[in-house]
């Protein structure tokens, strides 16, 4: 006797659209956001429009600092309050290897001479590296505590920071330092607009081709067991601890590296980019993109910065307008403008 065949279901109303439906929305929308990033600075270059160009690198190193802090906050649950240490600590790394390197200068003279370099491989090289190091010693600690303890510390570690950097006369003390020449390429001109765009923009691509990485592989998995449960993580033989603090240096390590690019991108560096003003900024980015979605902090980059340039130049007080967009964000639509464009994850 025949079986009778089985039906085919068709979506009904109201219900989830199909796993393959919501991957290809979720897809277009990530390949819009960086078909508008890339497209926009070229265009403006083929226009001769230098500052839209400088614009987009902006965005493209603010959105790669926010997928550092993502990766801590949204991925790992570390609400850190702290992420301009890491920042600030790489502008710093790019700005004083070019001072020595322009006056000839050794950065450490004793017990081994370390010449300055205005090679931007090398001065990325020690801004990962030395970022690295600061969060894996603020990791160690911060990371014995939880909730507004954690937060405080990571805020009290960058503020140590900053105020040591406003206080260090050698380099600028407030006043900051300028960065006379761009950092050079081996293989191109990094004085050009575009040229230096091309590198901020394949780094925001690499800094989101790890995180994904990172996510879809077994450390993801624990990482994200640590953020819902660590008791039942614990229970399975793994120690929630050092999972914690590794995704902790990752993302600084993204962020000191973004750092370094922007003070290039400005030719100076200051002490603001230390201060708790530049950790709210990062941490306002990530919640308005979507907190915990890969693509969120490109998104809540693009917003923040059109933001601050259009409604900037019409006025001092445009922050207004972002607190009622943030309101609006956290009130209305919790993950963020991502989660309006692309719809919700399959575990939210």
């Amino acid at each position: 006797m025949n079986k009778p065949d089985t039906p085919t279901l068709a979506p009904q109303p109201g219900l989830p659209a199909p796993a393959a439906s919501w991957h290809d929305r979720k897809g277009l929308v990530q390949i819009g956001l960086l078909a508008l990033l890339l497209l926009a600075p070229l265009a403006a270059h083929l226009l001769g429009h230098v500052y839209y160009v400088n614009l987009a690198s902006r965005v493209t190193l603010v959105a790669m600092a926010a997928v550092g802090l993502n990766l801590a906050i949204g991925y790992g649950g570390m609400v850190s309050f702290g992420h301009a240490a890491y920042f600030g600590l790489g502008g710093y790394v790019a700005g004083i290897s070019a001072y020595h390197a322009f006056d000839f200068t050794p950065v450490i003279g004793w017990p081994v001479a370390i010449p300055g370099s205005d090679s931007m491989p090398v001065i990325w090289l020690a801004a990962i590296l030395l970022c690295g190091l600061l969060a894996l010693v603020i990791g160690a600690i911060s990371l014995r505590t939880t909730g507004v303890y954690f937060i405080m510390i990571t805020l009290a570690f960058a503020q140590m920071l900053y105020y040591f950097a406003n206080s260090w006369p050698t380099y600028g003390g407030e006043d900051g330092l300028p960065i006379y020449l761009r950092n050079s390429l081996p293989w191109a001109d990094s004085s050009d607009a575009l040229t230096f765009f091309l590198v901020c923009f394949a780094g925001l691509v690499l800094s989101l081709a790890l995180t994904s990485r990172i996510m879809k592989s077994r450390f993801g998995a624990a990482l994200t067991m640590a953020r819902l449960n660590d008791t039942r993580l614990a229970t399975a033989g793994i120690a929630p601890y050092p999972i914690r603090l590794v995704a902790f240096v990752i993302s600084a390590m993204i962020t000191g590296l973004a750092g370094a690019l922007y003070a290039d991108l400005n030719g100076f560096v200051s002490p603001t980019m230390l201060s708790w003003h530049m950790s709210g900024e990062l941490m306002v980015i990530v919640i308005l993109g979507g907190v915990g979605r890969l693509y969120g902090p490109l998104a809540g980059a693009i917003l923040f910065v059109m933001m601050e340039t259009l409604l900037g130049g019409l006025t001092e007080y445009w922050k207004l307008f972002l607190g009622l967009v943030l309101l609006f964000v956290v009130l209305f639509a919790k993950h963020g403008v991502m989660g309006w464009l692309a719809g919700r994850e399959r575990h939210e």
